[in-house]
């Protein structure tokens, strides 16, 4: 499928109809232009509205019920899903700190995908204007400055958040699985939550025992996981910048929070990540809890991975507190 080329998005056109807000919800969407236009003001509640129907999934537990399998499926997918976003859409596609293969590569993306946190070159774009201007005006998910629900989902759901700066990945686009990923990013997540149902419908036909079904699996499995994973990924953006423990001087307000760290597979340790971002390891000392780390040594002692970036010795030696 040929790529369609990034153009800018202009808002007053889209909010005429809401049929093409919705459809490019859909199929994606790419801007051209300078940072500051990433940053938006206003919800729009047209593309918010999957959004919220996946939250209002989530209810169905009540007509479902649960049992022990559909449990033990949803927290198995949080946390694959939680490693392809910890370790490849944020370390390895925002921050390039290390090397895999083509294949590994297209694999995590696309389990990054079924996460519906869109694509990997939007996510990438976004993390990358993040960094950039963490915690200004031109951060679009600064709680200092826009409070806890704007920097926790309020951001996510305006129409000038929902594009993907190309620019800020030109080492990305490259590869056309992710500009297809990026494009049609609604595609895996729904192929999961119908793998799901089928799932469950076949092991209510095979193993009766286990009490589960299509629609109790689809439940757990896909919304009460997708929704657990989406809120505990950005309390990175909403808590990790106001509670914690600031080890380093950074221009931002960015903190280390171990009880962050616990539940994002290390992504707590946020000011460490803010003063030297290119470390494959945002735990830097020892005792700091990072199960993205340990997951990536297995993968490099696999062959999976490689040329994994280290804490260089000189950046402990810039701390103001141990």
């Amino acid at each position: 499928m040929q790529d369609v080329p990034p153009t800018a998005i202009q808002p007053s056109a889209a909010r005429a109809s809401p049929w093409p807000r919705l459809g490019r919800w859909l199929g994606g969407g790419t801007v051209r232009g300078e940072g500051e236009g990433l940053v938006g003001h206003r919800i729009d509640w047209v593309r918010a509205a999957p959004f919220l129907a996946l939250h209002a999934g989530c209810l169905g537990m009540l007509w479902t019920g649960a049992s022990p399998v559909a449990v033990v499926v949803a927290a198995s997918l949080y946390l694959l899903r939680m490693f392809a976003i910890t370790a490849f859409y944020h370390r390895y596609f925002s921050h390039r700190a290390f090397r895999t293969s083509r294949v590994v590569q297209a694999l995590f993306a696309t389990i990054g995908a079924s996460s519906a946190q869109r694509g990997p070159l939007w996510w990438a774009a976004h993390h990358r204007h993040h960094h950039r201007h963490a915690d200004t005006a031109r951060d679009p998910h600064s709680p200092a400055r826009r409070g806890f629900f704007w920097s926790h989902v309020g951001w996510f759901l305006t129409e000038e958040a929902f594009a993907t700066d190309r620019r800020r990945v030109q080492d990305l686009v490259r590869y056309p699985e992710l500009r297809w990923l990026d494009r049609h990013d609604a595609v895996v997540p729904l192929l999961l939550a119908v793998a799901l149902y089928g799932l469950g419908a076949l092991l209510q036909r095979v193993a009766p025992e286990l009490a589960t079904n299509g629609p109790q699996m689809l439940v757990w499995g896909f919304f009460v996981s997708t929704v657990a994973l989406f809120h505990a990924t950005v309390t990175i953006n909403s808590l990790a910048h106001r509670f914690g423990r600031r080890r380093f001087a950074t221009r931002d307000n960015s903190r280390n929070n171990a009880w962050l760290a616990a539940l994002t597979l290390g992504e707590g340790w946020h000011n460490n990540h803010h003063f030297y971002p290119g470390s494959v390891r945002q735990g830097f000392r020892w005792y700091e809890f990072d199960p993205t780390w340990y997951g990536l040594r297995v993968m490099q002692a696999l062959g999976l991975v490689w040329d994994l970036r280290p804490v260089p010795a000189w950046v402990m030696d810039k701390a103001v507190r141990p």
